[in-house]
């Protein structure tokens, strides 16, 4: 009986730490995707240098390499009707990264622009090798 009332009382201290450990440091490790128009509405939330994933589409013609930069506009869809948000994009991009193509970058606010060093591009499940134009082969039966 009096082995019970010490046991009990200090696992459930143990369990409280443990518990404080996990869940108080996770939210400092939760990296959030968000689309451009969410990011917009939530801009308050993420402020400046809180780091987030931002998910869109490139808009076409809105590419401009400059130096060690790439400066795009990431838009929910490429309807012209969607929310941009103005991309500065700090390193060498992926070689499939082009205009109308589905990206992430995870980097924060800079004022009304998102600064990223990290970029991720998004590519439908067919192989294509280089230069077979829209061919796709079948990965079961090889190159023809």
């Amino acid at each position: 009986m009096r082995y019970r009332a010490v046991v009990i009382p200090v696992a459930g201290v143990l369990l409280v730490v443990v518990g404080f450990l996990v869940f108080g440091n996770l939210n400092d490790n939760l990296t959030y995707y968000l689309t451009p128009a969410e990011a917009v509405s939530k801009k308050a939330d993420f402020h400046d240098g809180k780091r987030f994933r931002l998910g869109g589409l490139v808009e076409n013609g809105s590419v401009e390499r400059t130096g060690n930069e790439v400066r795009f506009q990431l838009a929910d869809d490429l309807t012209g009707d969607s929310v941009t948000v103005p991309v500065v994009f700090s390193g060498a991009p992926s070689q499939l990264f082009a205009a109308g193509i589905g990206v992430i970058v995870e980097g924060a606010w800079r004022g009304d622009t998102f600064y990223s060093n990290t970029m991720i591009v998004k590519h439908d499940e067919n192989y294509r090798p280089p230069g077979s134009g829209n061919e796709s082969v079948d990965p079961g039966k090889g190159n023809p």
